[in-house]
């Protein structure tokens, strides 16, 4: 009898450390990937199979004549080769949770309950410890990049869904609690990598959590973070929307209505009214410069919601609504301040001031500011900073014949466009 070939439980250790790999699952690159595969035995035949795909889709990708892009069958992918999700930029698959306690289960002896009312860990235990953990995700994400924190949140949150569903009282609220702020950071996470599905996913139970938990600030500060989510995607009307239900929200701190207020000049810019803008840009600057003693919002990450950052989100502005040269002196003048730390945030920046170089007509100096940028991008794997750098080589394309220019637009190309995402 012939045993039909099938996808192994674990893919050779080799195969997931072989540095083309790790390159073509970050990038999404199925062709290469597919390909390396047959390094596993794994043909393409069998990735049809094991993936729910037809062969001739499978060989569309192969010869990059198809790309795949969405989300679930990005995951039908990782689930039915067994490509952990990490590699994909996926949160961890249950496959992967589950094996470890499969292969050996026939080692544990059977819970004197039968293996229910019994919690897998201490709620106040993991409460604190997540709570120690927060900062420094905070402060990964912020030096290094989100792909720094991705993984180990993603399991914190994973570990305290199951929790939260397991118990009640006052240790679920303070699940809840610590939840809504770590559900709320990786929804930005997400996005920063470009993964808008994930992100208004993380967003959205941040906000069932805030409201479970009764946690006002939280829920304030979420109608914030989907704002800015809303001008990403170019969405003014609901942009605006959102900002103002956060600033009339009874949770509001001092430093979220500033966020909120520079979060609708945004909208206002995308909706071309530059009146309006200023008049929220202003108003953000002068909240976030004036002192608070309010201490309601310090569980937050909200150390960058200060004047320089109110100014850089203006520049980005005055690039869209038609006068770069303005907004090139305040990103030059906002980025001698910047704090060291924000480096990912560094990285968006320069990719913005290389924008309004080039749009301003000065290639030189846009392909020494795109050139800084790029090295951090590259690091930091921002899609948000791609996308800008994506913008300014459009951008610079009449002087493709200026050496500089060049030695900046040909690693981009390689590299390929981002999504367009903004912070």
């Amino acid at each position: 009898m012939v045993t039909e070939a099938r996808v192994p439980d674990r893919l050779p250790a080799s195969l997931l450390s072989n540095p083309e790999m790790i390159t073509a699952c970050r990038r999404r690159d199925f062709a290469a990937v597919f390909r390396l595969l047959k390094l596993a035995g794994i043909y393409p035949s069998l990735i049809a199979r094991a993936c729910d795909m037809t062969p001739s889709r499978v060989g569309e990708v192969l010869s990059g004549k198809r790309r795949i892009e969405k989300i679930d069958l990005i995951e039908r992918i990782a689930d039915g080769l067994h490509i952990p999700g990490r590699l994909l930029g996926l949160a961890s698959r249950s496959w992967e949770l589950e094996a470890p306690v499969q292969q050996h289960r026939h080692r544990s002896p059977k819970p004197a309950d039968g293996g229910q009312g019994s919690a897998p860990i201490d709620p106040e235990l993991f409460v604190n410890h997540l709570r120690g953990a927060m900062p420094g995700h905070y402060k990964a994400a912020n030096l290094l990049g989100s792909r720094h924190a991705l993984d180990a949140v993603t399991r914190h949150l994973q570990l305290l869904d199951r929790l939260q569903q397991a118990i009640g009282g006052r240790d679920r609220d303070e699940l809840l609690t610590i939840g809504t702020r770590t559900a709320e950071f990786l929804g930005w996470l997400n996005q920063d990598l470009g993964d808008f599905d994930r992100a208004l996913f993380w967003s959205d139970r941040a906000m069932e959590w805030a409201q479970e938990a009764g946690d006002d600030v939280m829920a304030a500060y979420v109608l914030f973070r989907k704002s800015n989510q809303a001008t990403a995607q170019r969405n003014a009307q609901k942009a605006v929307s959102l900002a103002r239900a956060a600033q009339r929200s009874v949770g509001a701190t001092h430093r979220i209505r500033a966020l909120a207020a520079q979060q609708e000049a945004q909208g206002h810019a995308l909706m071309g009214n530059p009146r309006f803008a200023q008049a929220k840009f202003d108003e953000a600057h002068e909240i976030a410069a004036a002192p608070d003693d309010s201490h309601a919002d310090d569980a937050l990450d909200l150390a960058y919601c200060t004047p320089t950052y109110i100014e850089m989100q203006r520049a980005n502005c005055l690039i869209e609504l038609g006068d770069p040269h303005t907004a090139v002196g305040m990103l030059e003048a906002e980025l001698q301040v910047l704090p060291p730390v924000y480096r990912n945030d560094q990285g968006v920046y320069l990719s913005r001031l290389a924008r309004a170089y080039a749009v301003s007509g000065e290639p030189e100096q846009a392909a020494t500011a795109a050139d800084r940028a790029l090295s951090i991008a590259v690091d930091t794997e921002s899609a948000r900073a791609m996308s800008e750098l994506t913008a300014a080589g459009k951008a610079l394309q009449r002087w493709s014949a200026v050496p500089e220019v060049a030695t900046f637009t040909r690693p981009l190309a390689l590299m390929g466009s981002g999504s367009p995402l903004d912070h």
